[in-house]
C-alpha cells in the first residue's frame, strides 16, 4: 500500500497572495551583460546575454589570482617570496603597481598589486614566476584551470585581461570563477576587500566602487577597456546570505557603481533563500511489518535549501512518499522513501529518506502466526 504525507512547510502560508504573480518582477539593467547568482543554492536569478562571449578585461585577473592563491596553497609560491621584475612585466600598458625592471618584489605587494591597484605590471610578474618565465605559458595554465572549473565559454591568452580577439569570458562563466575563489581560497579572499594599497610611496584606492558604499560588497573585480567598456565582478553578503553578480558593457564608471547596486538589491529584494530540511531530520515512522519494531522512523539524508522569488513561496511544497509496511529485516541507512520538493519556477528536488536503525525480523513462528492471520483473518500486515 502506498502511503503520502504531504508536509507543507509553515512559512509558505505568509507573505503574499496566491493570486499575485509567482515570478520576480523584471529588472532594467544599463549593461550588455549581467548574470546575478545566489551562491548557497547556485541559483541564477537575473541574466541578460550572460552566455554571450565578452572582453573581459581586468576581471580576468580573477583567474590569475586563482592559480596564485593555488600555488600559495600547494607550497608552490611562498607570500614573503621575493619575484624579479622582467622588462616585459614592466612595459605593461594600462594600469600599474608602478615596479621597476630589475626590482625583487614579494608576493604578498603583487598581490595586492593587483587586486587593490589592478596592475598589470603586478599580474605579469606572478604569471612568469608560475609560467617558467613565460606569460602565455601561464596563460595555458589559465585555460586548463577554467576547463577544469567548468567555465565552458572562456579563453585567455594573457594574465591581465589586455585586449586580444582570442581573450573572452561570459558572465555566467565569471561568476563561476569568483564562486570558485571564494569557496577554494577562504584563507586569501579578504584580499578582495582592501580599499588601498601603497608601494613605491604611491598610494592607490581599489577601483570597486561598491566597496566604499554601505552594502556589505567583499570583493571582487573591476574592467575596463574601450573595447569592452565598463565592468564588474561583485559579491555581498547580508544576513548570512551571498549573491554574486557579473556585470559587463556598461558606459561609464557612475554606471559601474550603480548598476551592480541595483542589482544585488534586487536580488535581495525579490528573492527569498528558504531552509527545507536539514540532514538528519526525521520525516516520518513508516509501520514494519514482521519486525521487532512496529515502526521505523526515517530521516533527511540530505540539507535543502531553495531560492525562489518571494511571491513564489506560497506555492512551495514538500511531500513524503513511502511505501507500508515496510518488510523486515531493514538496514540502517536503507532507503525507504523519498521526499519531494516542489514550487512554481523551480526544478523539482527529490531527496532519499533512509531508515536510522536496524529493524530485525521476528522469530519464524511469529511470522507464520502473522501471516495466518492475513490469509485467515483479514489482518493487514
Amino acid at each position: 500500500m502506498k502511503s503520502k504525507l504531504a508536509l507543507i512547510l509553515a512559512f509558505v502560508f505568509f507573505g503574499m497572495p496566491l493570486a499575485q504573480a509567482q515570478t520576480a518582477p523584471p529588472l532594467d539593467v544599463a549593461a550588455r551583460q549581467v548574470f546575478l547568482v545566489d551562491v548557497a543554492t547556485d541559483t541564477p536569478l537575473y541574466e541578460k546575454d550572460a552566455d554571450t562571449k565578452m572582453p573581459t578585461s581586468s576581471m580576468s585577473k580573477m583567474m590569475t589570482m586563482y592559480l596564485v592563491f593555488d600555488a600559495l596553497k600547494n607550497g608552490t609560491l611562498k607570500m614573503d617570496e621575493q619575484l624579479p621584475v622582467s622588462e616585459h612585466a614592466w612595459k605593461q600598458e594600462g594600469s600599474r603597481m608602478f615596479v621597476k625592471v630589475g626590482d625583487k618584489v614579494k608576493v604578498e605587494d603583487l598581490i595586492r598589486g593587483v587586486i587593490v591597484q589592478s596592475g598589470n605590471d603586478a599580474a605579469v610578474c606572478l604569471a612568469e614566476a608560475l609560467g617558467s618565465g613565460s606569460e602565455s605559458a601561464f596563460a595555458d595554465m589559465m585555460n586548463a584551470k577554467a576547463k577544469e572549473l567548468g567555465m565552458t565559454n572562456s579563453h585567455f591568452m594573457n594574465a591581465t585581461g589586455l585586449p586580444d580577439p582570442q581573450h573572452y569570458s561570459t558572465a555566467r562563466d565569471l561568476a563561476t570563477l569568483a564562486m570558485a575563489l571564494q569557496r577554494d581560497f577562504p584563507e586569501y579572499y579578504h584580499y578582495f576587500s582592501e580599499l588601498t594599497f601603497t608601494y613605491n610611496n604611491i598610494t592607490q584606492g581599489n577601483r570597486n566602487p561598491l566597496l566604499y558604499r554601505n552594502m556589505n560588497v567583499d570583493g571582487l573585480k573591476t574592467g575596463h577597456t574601450d573595447v569592452g567598456g565598463y565592468g564588474l565582478t561583485v559579491s555581498t553578503v547580508r544576513d548570512g546570505r551571498r549573491l554574486v553578480a557579473v556585470l559587463n558593457g556598461m558606459d561609464s564608471m557612475q554606471s559601474r557603481a550603480d548598476e551592480p547596486a541595483k542589482v544585488l538589491d534586487y536580488g535581495y529584494r525579490e528573492f527569498g533563500l528558504y531552509p527545507i530540511v536539514k540532514a538528519g531530520d526525521v520525516m516520518a515512522s513508516p509501520a514494519v511489518w514482521l519486525g521487532r519494531s512496529k515502526n521505523v522512523p526515517i530521516v533527511a539524508t540530505q540539507s535543502v535549501l531553495v531560492t525562489l522569488p518571494r511571491a513564489a513561496r506560497n506555492g512551495l511544497k514538500a511531500e513524503v512518499s513511502f511505501d507500508q509496511p515496510i518488510p523486515a529485516p531493514i538496514k540502517k541507512g536503507q532507503q525507504i522513501g523519498e521526499l519531494t520538493i516542489t514550487a512554481p519556477g523551480l526544478e523539482t528536488k527529490v531527496i532519499p529518506l533512509a531508515a536510522t536503525e536496524d529493524v530485525g525480523q521476528v522469530g519464524f513462528f511469529a511470522r507464520v502466526f502473522d501471516k495466518l492471520g492475513v490469509i485467515f483473518g483479514g489482518k493487514k500486515g
